[in-house]
């Protein structure tokens, strides 16, 4: 099954333009985005729509009050696609749609897209650091910090985390009805999921919850290093949204992070730089806890500039 990752998130909110305004101020473009909705895509398409929530045209949520109405998950070739809907209708309906994607719905009543991928591709320098005895370094009279008013854009959409109420069964069908792989777990939490067509630590990670808080925890999209995430989540909050946690940098995964509150009913994250890793990587296992969760926790605080007879509020003495 190469599924290469997602490709979209479909969700159904009750202030459309609050939305596409926070989306926008996340760093996405809108496309085709009217009262009724849209398109916000990241550099490479990957993307989030939105529409009202009372369109009869979203699916239906997996649970009251979760907004995502649906995952899309995109795929290298057609014949995925049909080997995913072959595989699917051996036990549950796989619709056909318009656009020639299918549509089904996974063990723990999310409702899930496959496509032929419309990631586009593109060529970005990521952020390299300076460090003696590096063979790879930044090059000699170029900027590691992204000049004033640079535009920042997430590059892709990273991946989602499902609040299931039986994550065992969850992750049962995703690793052998489509083919994914356990790449590190939370014991008695949950695993890190990579499809078989991406080297990303995990595209999704299940979390075992009670039934009341079925749904979504967060979803993320990829920047193009620590900098440029730093530097666009700290704009993001000089524009009154509420970080939650972060900025910091996990373990398993190694990605940073910052994570937000969000018009979604769940969070909404910034990372970058995740490990990749192939299908020779062994699967590691910790407890979930503080320390395992994040190797550093940065505080966010108002800029100031030390120096003489300064105060930290920018006053004189």
């Amino acid at each position: 099954m190469k599924i290469v990752g997602l490709d979209s998130l479909i969700f159904g909110v009750d202030d459309v333009p609050g939305t596409a305004r926070f989306l926008v101020d996340y760093g996405l473009t809108p496309v085709d985005v009217s009262d009724a909705g849209g398109r916000f895509e990241a550099i490479d398409g990957t993307s989030v729509v939105i529409a009202r929530e009372d369109n009869p045209r979203l699916p239906a949520p997996p649970a009251p009050g979760c907004r995502l109405r649906k995952t899309m998950m995109g795929v290298a070739d057609s014949a995925t696609l049909q080997a995913i809907a072959a595989e699917l209708r051996r036990d549950r309906e796989v619709r056909v749609l318009p656009d020639g994607s299918i549509e089904s719905i996974d063990d723990s009543n999310f409702v899930i897209g496959f496509r032929v991928t419309v990631r586009r591709p593109f060529a970005l320098p990521g952020e390299i650091s300076n460090a003696p005895g590096g063979v790879v370094f930044r090059p000699v009279n170029s900027l590691g910090v992204p000049p004033p008013g640079t535009v920042i854009r997430p590059r892709s959409l990273s991946h989602v985390v499902y609040f299931v109420p039986d994550v065992l069964k969850a992750e049962a069908f995703y690793v052998n009805r489509l083919g994914f792989r356990c790449t590190d777990r939370f014991t008695s939490t949950g695993p890190f999921l990579q499809p078989a067509g991406s080297l990303d630590h995990h595209t999704h990670f299940l979390i075992a919850a009670p039934p009341h808080m079925h749904g979504v925890e967060h979803f993320t999209f990829h920047f193009g290093g620590p900098s440029e995430m730093i530097t666009n989540g700290y704009r993001f909050v000089e524009k009154g949204y509420q970080a939650f946690w972060g900025p910091g940098r996990h373990i398993l995964g190694s990605n940073w992070f910052w994570y937000f509150n969000s018009p979604f009913a769940c969070h909404i994250e910034m990372d970058a730089d995740m490990d990749l890793h192939d299908a020779s990587w062994a699967p590691r296992e910790a407890a979930l806890s503080a320390d395992a969760s994040q190797t550093f926790l940065l505080k966010m605080r108002k800029k100031w500039a030390p120096g003489p007879g300064i105060h930290e509020n920018g006053d004189y003495a």
